[in-house]
């Protein structure tokens, strides 16, 4: 199954749905959304129409939207997707992640990573899952790093981003194959193990 409910201490991801809308546009006004494909935060409208386009391209088999949850409230507080589905070639990405900055340092990113490359790799299968960001965004490139997912390049002039397509993004690629998997979960496990309330650790991917 592409879209389970993942299950962890601190966070739960589970498919995103129309019900978890509410919440999500809560989150949305604390988060920074500057290197982000568009900020959908600005309007009740313009999120949902982010939401009908995730749960449209969900449907559709495109992608696999997820909404983030804290365990402990059941408070939807961010979103996450499998997306560039390539079943045929066991491979997938890992994109647009946001959480609300209020969640950023507390490992509740860390573990939603966990929780899907260990369902792509351990259920799906995979031997390559990939992540990119804005080349430009040093705190998602040093999250990133600390996985560690390895750095593969820039693509340069890789998307036009912004409400109207106006801009252009170069994007920094990352990826882990089946081979690197069992070390970033094992340093994974060990940075989740160490963060306690008030910890500081890299997160905002």
């Amino acid at each position: 199954e592409l879209r389970p409910r993942l299950v962890g201490r601190l966070v739960v991801l589970e498919p995103l749905a129309r019900e978890h809308e509410q919440d999500l546009y809560r989150a949305a006004q604390d988060m920074d959304w500057a290197y982000m494909p568009y900020d959908p935060s600005w309007s009740p409208q313009a999120f949902r129409g982010w939401l009908e386009e995730a749960l449209e391209r969900s449907q559709r088999g495109e992608q696999a939207a997820f909404a983030i949850l804290q365990a402990a409230s059941g408070q939807a507080v961010g979103s996450t997707r499998y997306m560039a589905l390539r079943p045929e070639h066991r491979g997938l990405e890992i994109g647009w992640t946001w959480l609300r900055r209020s969640l950023w340092g507390t490992g509740a990113n860390a573990e939603a990573k966990l929780l899907l490359l260990e369902h792509a790799f351990e259920r799906l299968a995979c031997m390559r899952v990939e992540l990119k960001t804005d080349a430009r965004n040093a705190r998602s490139r040093a999250a990133l790093e600390a996985l560690p997912a390895r750095f593969e390049g820039i693509f340069r002039k890789h998307m036009l981003v912004g409400h109207d397509r106006s801009q252009v993004r170069d994007s920094a690629w990352y990826a882990i194959t089946d081979e690197e998997w069992p070390a970033v979960k094992a340093r994974l496990l060990a940075r989740l193990a160490r963060t306690l309330p008030g910890e500081s650790e890299q997160s905002g991917l």
